[in-house]
């Protein structure tokens, strides 16, 4: 691979085989190489082929250190594997950035606040779970207190790097179309329904994959024949409040919805229908 930008010792910007822009990681990978130059592979201990911008990727990289970068990429990758999936390599990057940050705000005795931990906690309670350990293994090897309040943002960094997003922006916003959906099933059922639920917990799990199967273009089709007829004359009212759903998720996705996936959305909403019963 020839080198197009030295950024420092450990990080360089390279052109591979196939003319693509990589950025790569590694102690000394960047020591004394030019522009134009080979790389020695052998230096070379992560690579990443971003689609735009691998300069700002470089930069980024560039200013973590490499054992800092090692750790997380370690730790997060075991936390996202954790969820049932496999680890985007970019998400490395932006989770490190995320920790390299924190643990520099540390140093200059500064604190950040995360206003939506309880909304993070309502829409995406296993990533919270998981991101809280994060923390903790991330303290006990890094050598400095992360607050635990860092676990909210790296709870959407794993909510992130589950569902492909496409940048952190993107995941917001999926984030933003779940709180939406809670919003009209609230409506519905007013005050009994219970954001915390198990329930309504299975039922967030349930949209972030769907999500991920929408943004793919491969929704559930003809996979659960005859189950939605059932539901809908078993359970009218959460039967209406799917379709209400499938109004919204087609605004918001600008695709339609299939009629298997507007059954999962039935069979959830007269399980939560269900445990509002139990709980009157």
């Amino acid at each position: 691979m020839e080198i197009v930008t030295v950024f420092n010792n450990n990080v360089v910007l390279a052109r591979d085989e196939l003319g693509r822009e990589v950025v790569l990681a590694g102690r000394g990978v960047g020591f004394k190489a030019r522009r134009g130059g080979e790389v020695d592979e052998s230096l070379v201990v992560r690579r990443f082929v971003p689609a735009d911008n691998p300069e700002a990727v470089a930069r980024v990289l560039a200013d973590i250190p490499p054992e800092q970068l090692t750790l997380v990429a370690e730790l997060f990758g075991d936390a996202v594997r954790s969820l049932g999936a496999t680890l985007p390599p970019l998400s490395v990057v932006a989770a490190a950035d995320h920790v390299h940050q924190a643990i520099q705000r540390i140093a200059r005795g500064e604190s950040m606040e995360y206003p939506l931990r309880a909304e993070v906690a309502h829409l995406h309670p296993e990533e919270l779970r998981v991101a809280e350990r994060l923390v903790d293994r991330l303290n006990e090897r890094l050598g400095v207190r992360l607050p635990q309040g860092e676990a909210v943002a790296l709870a959407m960094h794993l909510f992130h790097a589950v569902t492909g997003s496409p940048s952190m922006e993107e995941a917001f916003a999926q984030s933003a179309l779940i709180r939406q959906v809670f919003d009209l099933v609230a409506q519905t059922y007013g005050a009994a329904f219970d954001p915390d639920s198990i329930d309504a917990a299975r039922f967030a799990t349930h949209l972030r994959y769907f999500l991920v199967r929408a943004r793919q273009g491969r929704q559930l089709d003809g996979e659960v024949l005859g189950v939605g007829s059932l539901l809908r004359d078993q359970h009218p009212r959460a039967h209406q409040t799917a379709r209400h759903l499938q109004a919204l998720l087609e605004l918001r996705l600008g695709q339609p919805v299939s009629e298997d996936e507007i059954t999962y959305l039935t069979l959830h909403v007269a399980r939560l229908e269900s445990g509002l019963r139990q709980r009157r």
